[in-house]
C-alpha cells in the first residue's frame, strides 16, 4: 500500500493520545451522575455532545448543558475537570513516530475534539512531552470544533484534505473508532481500524510498512 500513499491522515484520540472514556464516567459517576455512559461513550453521544464537537454551542453552553441533564449546582471546574479526565499522555514513542512519519508523507491528523479537550490536551503535551506547538508535527491540523465538521461525515475527511491538494485515494487514515473508519472508506480514503485491544499505532506502522 505504502507505494500509493503519499499522505497520512491521523486520528488522535487513541492513535496517538492515550484516551479512557470510563475515567470521565467514573467520574461523573462520583458526583451522582450515574447515567452519564447514555449521554455519552466512544461508540455514540446525544445532540449536546455532537453540537458541542463541531462548534456549535460554547464551553459555557455545553456546561449549562451539562448542569440541566444532571446537577444545576456543579460547578465550571468541577465539570471540566470531570470531562477532561479521559485525557491520558503521548508516550514518546509515538512523537518520534510523527517526525519520522512526517519525512516520508504529508502528515495531517484530523480529531473530533472540542474547546474544552483541545487546551487541556495541549497542556498535557506541552508539559510532558515539551511540545508548545503540537499541530506544528503536521503540515495541516484539524479540530472538529474549529472546523464545524467531524468524523464520520464526508465533509470532515474532504475538508482536510482539500486544504493540501490531497487526493482521496491516495491518503490512507487510521482511527481507533470502527464508525469513522467506515466512513473514511465511503468518502474514497484508504483507512485502517486500530484495534487497541491488539496493536498500538507504533505496531501497525511498522505492519503495514509504511516507513520501510
Amino acid at each position: 500500500m505504502n507505494g500509493t500513499i503519499d499522505t497520512l491522515l491521523l486520528d488522535l484520540g487513541g492513535v496517538l493520545i492515550d484516551v479512557d472514556y470510563q475515567r470521565t464516567a467514573r467520574a461523573f459517576h462520583a458526583l451522582g451522575f450515574e447515567d452519564f455512559e447514555a449521554q455519552f461513550s466512544k461508540a455514540r453521544q446525544t445532540p449536546l455532545f455532537d453540537r458541542f464537537e463541531v462548534g456549535a454551542i460554547s464551553p459555557a453552553e455545553f456546561r449549562d448543558g451539562v448542569r440541566a441533564l444532571f446537577r444545576p449546582d456543579l460547578t465550571d471546574r468541577e465539570i471540566d475537570a470531570c470531562w477532561n479526565a479521559m485525557l491520558g499522555s503521548i508516550p514518546p514513542a509515538r512523537i518520534d513516530l510523527l517526525l519520522a512519519l512526517g519525512q516520508r508523507y504529508r502528515l495531517l491528523l484530523l480529531s473530533n475534539t472540542n474547546a474544552i479537550h483541545v487546551p487541556a490536551f495541549e497542556a498535557i503535551i506541552a508539559r510532558e512531552n515539551g511540545i508548545a506547538d503540537f499541530k506544528g508535527l503536521f503540515q495541516g491540523a484539524y479540530y472538529s470544533c474549529a472546523i464545524g465538521r467531524r468524523k464520520p461525515d464526508a465533509d470532515a475527511f474532504h475538508f482536510a484534505l482539500a486544504q493540501h491538494g490531497a487526493s482521496p485515494e491516495s491518503t490512507l487514515f487510521i482511527d481507533d473508532s470502527i464508525q469513522h473508519v467506515v466512513g473514511a472508506r465511503q468518502a474514497g480514503l484508504h483507512a485502517e481500524h486500530l484495534e487497541l485491544a491488539n496493536e498500538d499505532v507504533l505496531a501497525m506502522v511498522a505492519r503495514l510498512g509504511l516507513l520501510d
